[in-house]
């Protein structure tokens, strides 16, 4: 994987990019954010309208949350369970907060270790999670490390934050292009 950082403008462009896909699509889509911290969210906040195809997303860090909030069964978090960063956690999350979502179409998750401290095998790992109405997946990233030159004044957590919101947005996108919304016309 490449080591290029998208920047804030860059996320921005693929956040309108993801609001005009909802609009032509006229699809509702809800977040699940848990390693990015509702940076998505924030970048698709900054699009004036975008409430019409944006309901909202859900920021969970805690297991106990993914639990309460979005219906993750606990036995995910156990020794014998997926753990919290798996790709069935992340459709859980998405199908737990589609499911709290009733007016949106799908909903697209994350959840993932970025660092510091991650054990090797799971730093910079990350899961994106999807469900619409009638399905559900989920698709896994592994984010770079960052040259030291690269991080100036950003911490390498936070550019893998960046990545990771973006790589979101672009998942929601491709969840989108698959989807049928209520007044969408039929795929040709």
């Amino acid at each position: 994987m490449s080591t290029e950082l998208p920047s804030d403008e860059a996320l921005l462009v693929v956040a309108r990019e993801l609001a005009l896909v909802l609009e032509r699509k006229n699809l509702q889509l809800v977040l699940a954010e848990s390693c990015t911290a509702g940076l998505a969210a924030a970048h698709l906040a900054r699009i004036p309208g975008v409430s019409r195809f944006f309901c909202g997303s859900a920021v969970v860090y805690q297991e106990a949350t993914k639990t309460a909030w979005l219906g993750v069964p606990a036995s995910h978090f156990e020794s014998d369970g997926p753990g919290v960063v798996s790709g069935e956690t992340a459709a859980a999350m998405a199908e737990g907060v589609l499911e709290r979502t009733p007016q949106a179409d799908f909903a697209v998750a994350i959840t993932g270790h970025l660092g510091p401290g991650a054990p090797v095998d799971l730093d910079g790992l990350a899961f994106h999670g999807w469900a619409t109405r009638d399905s559900q997946g989920h698709v896994r990233h592994r984010l770079p490390k960052f040259p030291a030159d690269l991080v100036a004044g950003a911490s390498e957590r936070e550019l893998r934050q960046r990545l990771a919101a973006w790589q979101l947005l672009r998942t929601a996108i491709a969840v989108a292009a698959e989807t049928r919304g209520v007044g969408a016309p039929p795929e040709v």
